[in-house]
């Protein structure tokens, strides 16, 4: 019989388990570097929004560009082309199904999660959302996940981030300035200010008060109790695994979150055993693998990996969610050599729900001083008569970063925003790919902003509405020159 560890892990889980989860995050590379490269010429190429070339020579102009405050693979201004640009998210792509087809998973994820944090590093505002960081700190916990042998250090880190995920997010929540996740209050606006909603949320917004009061307080109780189940037996962990399963399926079918969702339910099967994944087809089952290199180097270096995981979790935890005072301040220049790698992070998932829907309406006068056409992004509500769509796990960019802008749109215009409104005038080809219809040849742009609301259910009955707007403003007319 061959010899047990000194240790046994007393969990659950095993190979199946990682190597089942190997094939889920590969899956959702897959997806998200697709959703970057269909737009990423949009976003940083020569002729987009933003232009890493421009970016990258500005910033380079006086000094070196840092490698901490700038990790990126896309440093130089000869990098940033759009075929190199569009390049390194096939080779994304690739990488990712190599690891899907079980071909040196772990090694695909160290490199894709480096040329990902490269794109986020380039992408700048774009690629700032919470599940970009959680898609790399992912990656980067599968580099330590062998798939054909126990390793219980590696899968207690990735038990640890689940955890993270969702407590923390109920820290924030329970943190709350408006205290709306006491009161009740947070889910009655929730389905109608996602950032995206689809058509199911217009049917949730119109449940009873009372359902959406109690949706608030159960949110609290799911992300501050239930995740403790996560380090329980067996039992409480498929609990777990259930409910917060449950949770992710009703998000992913309210509103488009990118691939979050996906990710974070592929994390849950770190909740179940081995046995409970022995129906699996056998293509998915374990490759048996090699023992670890030094038994006893190993456990030292994944026990030194848990110290500085749970070190950094608990000082950014510290940061985010107490007031430190003076011990933070003076570890400020520690958190800045690892910050920007994003590898280890918070999350504060909806820590308040927004309580207006103002959207942002570009608009063309065709010729001077004539009526002004609205321009329709695809994703966005504009039309109020058009259906919220279902765009997961696909994530428009420019679509979702505007819901931000109309939160503060009173303030200073983003760069994004002016950079939108020039193309309109002088290349429209460039963001045509952002829009549902040809774009005309405009004589002057604008921004418009509108409020929106859900229409009640007898007026989408009698009407066929979605959506009832009220203009608030806009931005003063930029002339384009033919």
């Amino acid at each position: 019989m061959p010899r047990l560890p000194r240790w046994s892990w007393p969990g659950g889980s095993g190979p199946a388990v990682a190597t089942t989860f190997q094939r889920l995050l590969a899956l959702i590379f897959v997806v998200a570097w697709i959703s970057l490269g269909v737009q990423v010429r949009v976003l940083i190429g020569t002729h987009g929004l933003m232009p890493l070339d421009r970016f990258l020579e500005a910033i380079s102009a006086e000094n070196p560009i840092p490698v901490i405050g700038y990790p990126s693979l896309l440093r130089f201004p000869a990098l940033a082309r759009d075929g190199l640009l569009v390049g390194g998210t096939v080779l994304g792509v690739v990488l990712a199904l190599l690891a899907l087809a079980g071909l040196r998973p772990r090694l695909c994820f160290a490199v894709s999660t480096v040329l990902y944090l490269s794109y986020v590093a380039a992408c700048r505002t774009f690629l700032s959302f919470q599940w970009d960081n959680l898609l790399l700190e992912c990656g980067t916990l599968a580099v330590f996940l062998p798939g054909g042998r126990p390793a219980p250090l590696a899968h207690l880190l990735f038990r640890l981030l689940i955890f993270k995920l969702y407590f923390e997010s109920g820290i924030a929540k329970w943190q709350s300035p408006l205290h709306d996740w006491h009161d009740g209050s947070a889910m009655t606006y929730y389905y109608e200010t996602a950032p995206l909603p689809t058509a199911l949320a217009f049917y949730a917004h119109h449940l009873p008060v009372w359902w959406h009061h109690f949706e608030s307080r159960a949110t609290l109780v799911l992300e501050l109790v239930i995740p403790f189940a996560i380090f329980g037996p067996r039992r409480a962990r498929l609990t777990a695994a259930a409910t917060l399963t449950g949770f992710q399926v009703v998000n992913a079918a309210t509103a488009n979150y990118a691939f979050f969702c996906y990710l974070a339910a592929a994390l849950h099967v770190f909740l179940l055993d081995d046995g409970d994944l022995a129906w699996l087809p056998r293509p998915l089952a374990p490759r048996p693998g090699p023992p670890p290199w030094r038994p006893v180097v190993a456990r030292r270096l994944g026990l030194g990996a848990l110290g500085v995981y749970l070190v950094v979790s608990l000082l950014e935890a510290g940061v985010h969610f107490t007031e430190g005072g003076r011990w933070l301040e003076a570890l400020t220049p520690l958190r800045a050599l690892y910050e920007p790698l994003r590898l280890v992070n918070t999350y504060h998932l909806f820590a308040s729900i927004t309580r207006e829907r103002i959207e942002p309406i570009p608009q063309v006068q065709l010729v001077p001083g004539g009526p002004w056409r609205e321009l329709e992004l695809r994703h966005k509500a504009g039309d109020p008569g058009r259906r919220p769509d279902f765009v997961a796990p696909h994530q428009p960019r420019v679509d979702f970063q505007l819901w931000f802008h109309g939160l503060s749109f009173q303030s200073r215009q983003p760069l994004y925003v002016s950079s939108l409104l020039r193309h309109l005038c002088d290349d429209q080809a460039a963001v045509q790919p952002l829009f549902r219809d040809p774009l005309p040849a405009a004589a002057a742009v604008r921004m418009a902003y509108y409020q929106y609301h859900f229409a009640t259910a007898d007026e989408r009955r009698a009407t066929g509405r979605w959506w009832n707007r009220t203009p608030l403003a806009a931005t003063d007319p930029i002339p384009c020159d033919r």
